[in-house]
């Protein structure tokens, strides 16, 4: 039976003491969703708002254009499905197998705070099912373990490292540092022997990567976890 993924992009593009935009990472949104279909899977977009998420115009830039990036210029199905997001509240976490969070610094304002999708992951998690998040996209987790204190406490998880976010200037621009947030939450973040290399942790249910290297990884990682177990039946 075919498996159904979801995955919630943030809506989220200002960002603090600057006039610089951001949203999600292309990559970590075209990577995942390539390996997702390739592996024959049904995939949902979701966000918050609805519609077409705001893309970080860095991630755009040639040095972060990805294979993946290239396949999605050219792909109308996939285009016009990233244009008509389903609003995130419109979700029923029953119809899906897994959810998959991409990052860009997006989710550490909107995904952090939204009860919508702090329910929706610990409906997941209730479930038996799979929560995977990359880079930025584990900020999402902070709202979840804000409606379930200690969700986070004694997990291993991975998240863009205090380190990187230091290194790429926008340490300025955010509310806080996630890999710090995290830790606060009583999580254990692991990085990579050095920044910007792909890590990937898995913590019983939860899949987390790192960084946009860590993107397609993270989503192999959620497969073979997937292909370890029963599809979800959807009764209509």
């Amino acid at each position: 039976m075919m498996k159904n993924i979801l995955m919630v992009i943030t809506s989220h593009s200002a960002m603090e003491n600057t006039d610089s935009k951001t949203g999600v990472w292309l990559g970590e949104f075209t990577d995942p969703y390539y390996e997702f279909i390739d592996a024959g899977y049904q995939v949902t977009l979701s966000s918050p708002k609805g519609g077409r998420p705001p893309v970080d115009w860095m991630s755009e830039l040639t040095e972060n254009i990805t294979e993946s990036n290239r396949r999605f210029q050219d792909d109308e199905i996939a285009k016009a499905a990233f244009d008509h997001t389903t609003v995130l509240n419109q979700i029923n976490a029953a119809d899906y197998d897994a959810v998959f969070y991409p990052g860009g610094h997006g989710p550490i304002w909107d995904l952090a705070v939204d009860n919508n999708s702090g329910e929706l992951i610990l409906n997941f998690l209730d479930a038996g099912k799979p929560v995977a998040a990359v880079c930025h996209g584990p900020a999402a987790l902070i709202s979840a373990a804000r409606l379930r204190p200690g969700l986070l406490t004694g997990k291993t998880i991975s998240a863009f490292s205090d380190t990187e976010e230091t290194m790429v200037g926008r340490s300025g621009n955010v509310p806080y540092l996630l890999q710090s947030r995290l830790e606060e939450l009583g999580a254990t973040v692991k990085t990579a022997i050095a920044p910007f290399l792909s890590h990937v942790e898995q913590d019983g249910l939860l899949v987390t990567g790192q960084n946009p290297l860590s993107a397609g990884p993270a989503a192999k990682a959620l497969i073979t976890l997937l292909e370890a177990r029963p599809a979800v039946t959807v009764i209509d």
